[in-house]
């Protein structure tokens, strides 16, 4: 008889993070490139909110955090539902797309002011994703000025290649660290 034991990881933390940001920035992409390290080429549009959870392992104590990643639907149709989404929610990620200025100006002006009406004092992460394209495409928003704007928020900046994986665990490490360093 073969005996087989299962050591379940206990989570020190369950966090209610949320991905959020226009349209087709790559926040979908993001989420599989880090819960499944997967991605798919193929766009398909987010309806309301997809729900993917992840334990990270933070580095600096050990502990573990059970992230519940909601990635919030960017399209405007969907505007009406998704501040319902908000609620609990422990920190977020504000995506835009860095070969596309007006998804910038959309998450530094519209998103950022939702997640502070409705969810004030989470931790937030900014994020500029498609660093992969932006040697065929240009570059659209300048570094140092989404530097700024992050500097001024009290956050900090990401630039992120969902297709390529470069920096996606930084950024979600990030913002957990955030998460639960507001916790403890």
């Amino acid at each position: 008889m073969n005996h087989c034991t299962v050591e379940i990881m206990s989570s020190d933390y369950k966090v209610k993070l949320l991905l959020c940001g226009p349209a087709a920035v790559g926040k979908t992409s993001l989420i599989r490139r880090f819960v499944k390290s997967s991605f798919e080429a193929d766009y398909k549009l987010t309806i309301g909110v997809d729900i993917l959870t992840k334990d990270v392992t933070l580095s600096d104590t050990n502990e573990v955090a059970t992230l519940s990643i909601w990635d919030v639907g960017g399209q405007k149709r969907f505007e009406f539902i998704r501040t319902t989404f908000y609620k609990g929610a422990s920190g977020a990620l504000l995506v835009f797309d860095l070969t596309r200025p007006e998804t910038y100006t959309e998450v530094t002006e519209k998103w950022y002011n939702e997640i502070l009406r409705y969810c004030p004092n989470i931790p937030t992460v900014l994020i500029g994703n498609k660093a992969d394209l932006l040697e065929k495409l240009g570059r659209t928003t300048d570094p140092q000025y989404a530097e700024k704007w992050a500097n001024n928020a009290n956050t900090k900046y990401i630039e992120t290649s969902a297709l390529e994986g470069q920096n996606v665990e930084t950024a979600f490490y990030e913002i957990t660290e955030r998460m639960v360093s507001k916790l403890r």
